[in-house]
């Protein structure tokens, strides 16, 4: 059996509903109880909705967030996440990303580990702050206090090939999409070498664990560093092609359960 699945969180454990079916919850719980450590592996911050999956997941265990620039251990409560082994934002750098954010007239979010800000109110910034779970508080990034981890873009799908071939010094980019907001690009950018792939490893060496009794179930691009470092790298079936090229194993769609038969299969490995 193997010891340690992650799990990305838009298109494989959430649906187009943007809920988890119940079903999977209960493959997951069961994989807890015979002694599989469980981790969140999501481009998401550790706040809102995402946090919450984290500590139903496991509770007190070391999760993922922000596409591997924070990496949380996550504390019993509602509260703030615990113990950080976060990256930081190499600063020199989001001056320019601001003005370019700015002068495009896109909405571009600055995240610290528990907080984040965005340059653009409006419809994007609003639902996306729904999808999140968190409240649309209208705060512009320079008002945020602590350390920058990550910047995202939130764009139409259409803008997406037009940022990624844009500078970003000293960056890596993931890209990504949620069924719950169809037609958006979602471009997260973290310092040059951090990324899923970089965190779950970490995650590995905490507890004791080689990658070759690791599975990863992702469906987007910004899975591929951590389906590529794993031993069982697992595609939903709404994976985009970048995903199923490094997936080992293939599921069902989300909204027809596909990661409860991710579970089932790790159970048997």
């Amino acid at each position: 059996m193997l010891g340690m699945i992650c799990v990305d969180v838009d298109g494989t454990l959430i649906g187009s509903d943007n809920q988890v079916r119940d079903d999977v919850w209960a493959a997951l719980e069961d994989a807890r109880a015979q002694g599989v450590r469980l981790v969140l592996c999501s481009g998401r911050p550790a706040f809102g909705n995402a946090l919450a999956y984290a500590q139903r997941l496991d509770l007190g265990g070391w999760h993922v967030f922000q596409n591997g620039a924070s990496i949380i251990n996550v504390q019993p409560g509602a509260g703030a996440p615990g113990q950080s082994l976060s990256s930081h934002f190499p600063a020199g750098t989001l001056p320019d990303l601001l003005a370019r954010a700015r002068q495009t007239g896109r909405l571009l979010e600055v995240y610290t580990d528990t907080d984040y800000g965005f340059t653009l109110p409006g419809e994007y910034a609003e639902v996306h702050a729904r999808l999140l779970g968190v409240p649309y508080v209208v705060r512009k990034p320079e008002d945020l206090s602590g350390t920058v981890v990550r910047v995202q873009w939130v764009v139409p799908l259409s803008q997406e090939a037009e940022i990624l071939a844009e500078p970003h010094e000293g960056l890596d980019l993931h890209p990504s999409s949620s069924p719950a907001m169809p037609g958006v690009s979602f471009i997260s950018a973290t310092a040059a070498g951090t990324s899923k792939g970089s965190a779950v490893q970490r995650i590995a060496q905490e507890y004791g664990l080689t990658l070759d009794r690791v599975m990863m179930v992702g469906d987007a691009e910004n899975d591929v560093t951590a389906l590529r470092m794993v031993g069982h790298p697992v595609a939903m079936g709404n994976a985009d092609q970048h995903a199923r090229a490094a997936a080992r194993y293939q599921v069902a769609h989300v909204d027809e359960g596909g990661l409860a038969e991710a579970v089932a299969l790790a159970l048997t490995l």
